[in-house]
């Protein structure tokens, strides 16, 4: 796939997930956290709004993301596109009244990526509910001090990948980031393959105590 569009309708997935999602959400009380559903994700609490691939799914029926700008798409979905500026530092920035535009293939990579993603870190871990954060738009868990998940790219890895971050700066051949290790989810093409990785992460995590 041609990375300007797959980083492109990432961008504006990590944007709706902000400013229609997540923001709203939070203003009703429900905080930030989100979650991996079947197609994309979704908010946790009220408004009961989800991502289907290019899709906004609401109760009773589904808005095509492209075209219109986040605070468009927000108000046909009854929400008010929200900003998270007071919460935390970080984020897209996006402006609300800039233009959404999604690419159905680039969705479904990236909502597949997560799939495999949670549902490996459900294996990992029963007892600990994945999240997706909408600040840096990854789904992951935090575990004895390392954190383990799946990010749909970012600036520097412009692709899928999964991660595992120890809090304390790791050493040896395994760790291959500034933060711990990744692997591009193309080389991980099911959810044992990303377990397989994560356990891997966490014996390494474990040698280095």
């Amino acid at each position: 796939m041609d990375e300007q569009t797959l980083v492109s309708t990432r961008r504006a997935l990590h944007g709706v997930a902000e400013l229609i999602l997540a923001g709203p959400q939070y203003r009703l009380g429900g905080g930030i956290r989100l979650r991996v559903v079947p197609g994309g994700f979704g908010t946790v609490a009220a408004p009961d709004l989800r991502v289907d691939g290019d899709l906004l799914v609401l109760p009773g029926g589904s808005i095509e993301l492209s075209g219109g700008t986040f605070a468009e798409r927000a108000k046909e979905a009854g929400v008010v596109a929200s900003r998270l500026d007071d919460v935390y530092s970080g984020g897209l920035k996006v402006d609300p009244d800039s233009r959404i535009e999604v690419d159905r293939a680039a969705a479904r990579l990236i909502a597949d990526a997560f799939a495999r993603g949670d549902a490996a870190l459900r294996s990992f871990d029963a007892d600990t509910a994945p999240v997706l954060w909408p600040e840096h738009f990854d789904v992951g868990i935090t575990l004895d001090k390392v954190n383990y998940g799946v990010s749909p790219g970012d600036e520097n890895i412009p692709e899928p990948y999964a991660y595992v971050g120890p809090w304390s700066p790791p050493t040896g051949a395994f760790w291959n980031a500034p933060f711990g290790a990744a692997r591009l989810m193309a080389e991980l093409p099911d959810p044992e393959a990303v377990l397989a990785f994560f356990r891997a992460g966490q014996e390494q995590a474990a040698a280095q105590v």
